[in-house]
């Protein structure tokens, strides 16, 4: 390490700042403003695309919002994590699960159109549905579209302002070094994942599982907290990845440091396994047609082939992949297994949406594609804007030196 480099006034560390910064010229300065113009462009296409065909246009905007969505939520579960069990060793790649919850304000902003698409996505919106059905009027107190989108509004604004604080110390604390700083986060990640929990369980019952009105399960959020725990530590990988190759990081995230984010996924597939063979199982056994119904339409009408295709993708492929040590300490192997899962993840989501929009088996259609291009690439701006104003580790954090030094044994 060199002597000019940047000093951590609290952790004796001090790093080349070439090593933590992204490069000031070239294609990752453009980045922001390329993503983000063509982001704009393509969510104008795809809205404009998609006028006439509003059924299909809101289904395949919500899947996609919704998947951006988790991998920032990913993002804040991982940060808040962190601080709570007080993590050394994963110091050092924290930074970049910061910037990725900074990015919520934007996701918030991306889910307005949505409110003009209620009609078009939910069934319990239509009055004439609710007077004809004594479950949707049970339901009703609940299902009602003025307070779902008054529900939305604080989901988002909560992870939202999670997102930011938990930045703005962390940035706060490159500046002053201050140790308070760190113990303020610390103290605060316990409500905070308290508050993350509940609005999850919460906006996964009211975006996902109300789709289908009919269905329940209680089990729902955990699912989807599976998911968006995957997301997080895939997504990471890949942009630990992503930044070495653009000459950043090297020698300060290692192969010790991979080996714990691929334990950590190989865990949480695990654990997506279990919860989602539980939800399966407790409610295929019971066998009460109000909720077998849900499980019987994605294993008939034509969205069998996804199910298996899903169990085999989610959970036996990357199971026995991820089993492999060699594969988690190897940056290609990993890679390739980071990109499955998102790609499973994605996979997972459209089981979870499209069935009730495609009732006679699974289709893509270029709005999809259009609607993920153009929030992915919005997303990525948000992203990479973020990190070109930070260094990408937290310099003064005081458990900075640990996790250099960080050995898996």
């Amino acid at each position: 390490m060199s002597a000019a480099g940047t000093h951590g006034a609290h952790t004796g560390v001090t790093i080349e700042p070439s090593r933590i910064s992204l490069p000031r010229g070239g294609f990752a300065a453009r980045l922001p403003l390329v993503a983000g113009a063509a982001g704009l462009v393509l969510l104008v296409v795809t809205f404009v695309a998609g006028a006439g065909e509003p059924g299909q246009l809101y289904h395949s905007y919500l899947l996609s919002w919704i998947y951006f969505v988790t991998l920032a939520l990913g993002g804040l579960f991982f940060v808040l994590l962190q601080h709570l069990t007080r993590a050394g060793w994963s110091v050092v790649v924290r930074r970049l699960a910061e910037a990725v919850a900074a990015t919520l304000p934007l996701l918030a902003l991306l889910g307005v159109p949505l409110a003009f698409g209620l009609h078009s996505l939910y069934h319990w919106t239509h009055e004439e549905a609710v007077a004809a059905d004594p479950l949707l009027q049970h339901k009703s107190p609940w299902l009602d579209p003025t307070f779902f989108l008054l529900r939305a509004v604080l989901y988002l604004a909560i992870w939202s302002w999670l997102g930011w604080w938990f930045w703005r110390q962390s940035e706060r604390q490159d500046a002053m070094g201050a140790l308070a700083l760190t113990r303020r986060m610390q103290a605060a990640s316990a409500p905070a994942m308290l508050a993350f929990g509940i609005t999850l369980t919460l906006a996964a019952f009211d975006w996902v599982m109300s789709l289908d009105p009919h269905w329940f399960s209680t089990v729902f959020g955990v699912y989807v907290f599976a998911g968006v725990a995957i997301s997080a530590f895939a997504l990471l990988i890949l942009l630990v990845l992503g930044l070495q190759r653009l000459g950043t990081l090297s020698g300060v995230v290692t192969a010790d440091h991979f080996h714990d984010l691929g334990k950590l996924l190989f865990g949480f597939v695990v654990f997506w396994a279990y919860i989602g063979f539980s939800q399966f199982m407790l409610i295929w056994y019971a066998n009460v047609p109000e909720e077998t119904g849900w499980y019987a339409h994605r294993i008939g009408h034509g969205w069998k082939a996804v199910t298996v295709a899903l169990a085999v993708g989610h959970f036996v492929a990357p199971f026995f992949f991820l089993l492999l040590r060699d594969v988690k300490r190897h940056g290609l192997p990993l890679a390739a297994a980071a990109v499955w899962m998102l790609a499973v993840h994605w996979l997972d989501l459209y089981w979870l949406v499209m069935p009730t929009h495609y009732t006679e088996g699974p289709r893509l259609h270029y709005l999809g594609a259009l609607s993920l291009l153009g929030i992915g690439c919005l997303f990525v701006a948000a992203l990479a804007w973020v990190l070109r104003h930070r260094p990408l580790v937290p310099v003064n954090d005081p458990r900075l030196a640990e996790s250099l030094a960080f050995e898996n044994s």
